[in-house]
């Protein structure tokens, strides 16, 4: 999620519900070089608590002296390792689920960080089932990790092979939180609160972390806990809250300073979240093609009034 769950996006989830969120990952070399454009991303609000730092490298020594500058800076509830991230730039510098396939590696790297902390913070660490599918070794990593001292593990129900591709394997995450006594998080696939619901009654596990589809619905949170606690569908957000929260998001972006303040950059920045945002909207592929474009909130307002009013599209144009 990195890209996505900056401090601005965190708000708006934790308005909508969330629990507990982990701030976007950042590089333990960068922080332990000071970078400050590193340490903007582990950012966080009062308000937005209880929330982690998440970490990723292959340096236990470098590790743990980043996780305790951070926790010198502003003090997480807890720090969150990152062996799951698949994208090959994270994977080609022995980042991310590249760790699943050297064990030894991996348990230093949570030795590391879990010494240098001690009992300041919690640490925990996110995973996915394993590298690809003849090397599953989900259960035997959880043991690991809960020897090195992890107080608890989320867990993806895909390999790294998989990408986001295919369906989550939510076996092996109920055999990994049947195989270790830290709390297991479950990840992949929720998107409602049936989800959530059904996997709850069906695993071990002890919580649910939603990731992807918050960034078209961040309503989800929301719409989950009505579930569980009615067994009631909650209706979605309507067309108009749906904008007026794109709009608030773009506007909060620019106020955040994440893109340098300026509002022509930070709204190009936004357009591919503004195109997420906007699937399954009527229209949605001449809307995408406006939203490619957009260089100002007040542009983005014009295109929503348009939207809304019918004005840009015929009612008949098919939900795409």
């Amino acid at each position: 999620m990195a890209g996505v769950t900056d401090v601005v996006f965190r708000t708006i989830c934790k308005e909508l519900g969330a629990d507990v969120m982990v701030t976007e990952f950042v590089s333990a070399e960068g922080i332990v070089r000071r970078d400050d454009r590193t340490r903007k991303y582990t950012s966080f609000t009062e308000e937005q608590r209880p929330v982690g730092v998440q970490l990723f490298g292959a340096n236990g020594e470098a590790m743990g002296e980043a996780a305790k500058k951070i926790i010198d800076w502003k003090r997480p509830d807890f720090i969150d390792i990152n062996y799951g991230c698949p994208v090959n730039k994270v994977v080609s510098k022995n980042g991310g689920s590249s760790l699943l396939r050297d064990c030894p590696l991996l348990a230093s790297v949570a030795e590391g960080v879990h010494k240098a902390v001690g009992d300041q913070v919690p640490v925990t660490a996110k995973i996915r089932v394993g590298w690809d599918e003849k090397s599953i070794n989900g259960p035997e990593v959880c043991k690991i990790l809960e020897d090195c001292g992890m107080q608890a593990i989320s867990i993806h129900g895909r390999t790294r092979s998989q990408g986001y591709r295919g369906e989550a394997n939510w076996d092996i995450i109920d055999e990994c939180a049947r195989s270790v006594s830290v709390p297991v998080v479950g990840n992949g696939d929720i998107t409602c609160g049936e989800d959530v619901e059904k996997r709850r009654k069906e695993t071990a596990v002890s919580g649910l972390m939603i990731g992807r589809a918050a960034m078209q619905n961040p309503w989800v949170f929301r719409e989950a806990k009505h579930f569980i606690e009615t067994g009631e569908h909650l209706a979605p957000a309507p067309i108009e809250e749906r904008w007026k929260l794109i709009i608030r998001h773009c506007t909060l972006a620019i106020e955040s300073d994440r893109y340098g303040g300026e509002e022509k950059h930070t709204v190009m920045a936004m357009r591919s979240r503004l195109m997420t945002y906007c699937k399954g909207f009527r229209g949605a592929k001449p809307l995408r093609q406006l939203l490619c474009t957009v260089t100002s909130v007040s542009q983005l307002e014009d295109i929503a009034a348009d939207h809304l009013s019918g004005k840009l599209f015929q009612d008949t144009l098919p939900v795409e």
